[in-house]
């Protein structure tokens, strides 16, 4: 009995591929990943304890992680209607707008980062209006889920418009001759193909936000305990030749985000299931 079946493929045989395939992860991923897993080794479990837990290491995973989720949430429900806006209405300027989306792919960290923080401080084009009304956006907390938002927003967007376009209008039809109101149509019809594509691109936007450095920074402020994120502070620690703490703290937001793909992917297999 063969374990495998041939097929005839461009690609080179089965064995050359996966070779090449394990080569190339340990190399990009593996490695380095446990390069830092070792590292951090050097500590005692009461150090690498003391080090994670300390005051300020736990402010910075509140901001980090709270405006990432934040910034992923808000890009769920306005990703979404962007890409459906791109896929079924015709407008002037329709190709300008679905080219603006992936300027944040295309544009510098740390020019994003100075455009935000120039328009949203208290003399810049919005900001000057903003903060006599006590909204305060640069150099808060609020500045760094403008930022994780900016940054985003792509992911959800083009994740989401391809599974739009594959919609097909009948299906809204059928539904609205079956008796079903708009309401009925998004949530049974529409949402339930949609749940999966909004989840993974929920997924990278909180995986871009919870890593972003170079946006942030210019609009965060950096103030400890208040708006310092998490890789700030290990480029600090780095700084201070701290090699090991900076490595420790990374690790935790390493076992942290993995657990919430984790968590993110077991939904999407649930969804596609109910779906199904």
């Amino acid at each position: 009995m063969k374990l495998f079946k041939r097929h005839n493929n461009v690609l080179p045989g089965f064995g050359i591929t996966l070779g090449f395939t394990i080569f190339y992860l340990s190399v990009i991923v593996l490695i380095p990943l446990s390069a830092l897993v070792f590292r951090t080794m050097g500590l005692t479990w009461g150090e690498f304890i003391s080090t994670v837990t300390a005051p300020r290491v736990m402010a910075s995973y509140k901001v980090t992680f709270g405006a990432a989720l934040i910034a992923a949430l808000i890009n769920a429900v306005f990703g979404v209607l962007v890409a459906w806006v791109l896929v079924r209405y015709k407008f002037p300027g329709r190709k300008i707008v679905d080219a603006l989306v992936d300027l944040p792919f295309a544009l510098p960290t740390a020019v994003a980062g100075i455009t935000l923080a120039t328009i949203y401080s208290s003399n810049g084009w919005v900001g000057r209006y903003l903060e006599p009304l006590g909204i305060k956006i640069a150099f808060t907390p609020l500045g760094i889920t403008l930022a994780m938002t900016f940054i985003g927003l792509p992911f959800v967007v083009r994740t989401v418009q391809p599974v739009i376009e594959e919609i097909e209008v009948e299906l809204e039809e059928a539904a609205v001759c079956l008796g079903a109101n708009r309401w009925q149509t998004l949530t049974r019809v529409i949402f339930p193909m949609l749940f999966p594509s909004i989840l993974t691109g929920f997924a990278l936007s909180f995986a871009r936000g919870v890593g972003e450095y170079g946006s942030i920074i210019f609009i965060a402020g950096n103030m400890p305990m208040v708006s310092e994120i998490t890789p700030l502070l290990i480029i600090t620690k780095l700084e201070q030749f701290d090699y090991r703490g900076a490595t420790a703290i990374a690790c935790v937001m390493l076992l942290i985000s993995f657990l919430m793909l984790l968590v993110v992917n077991l939904l999407q297999k649930w969804s596609r299931r109910y779906a199904d």
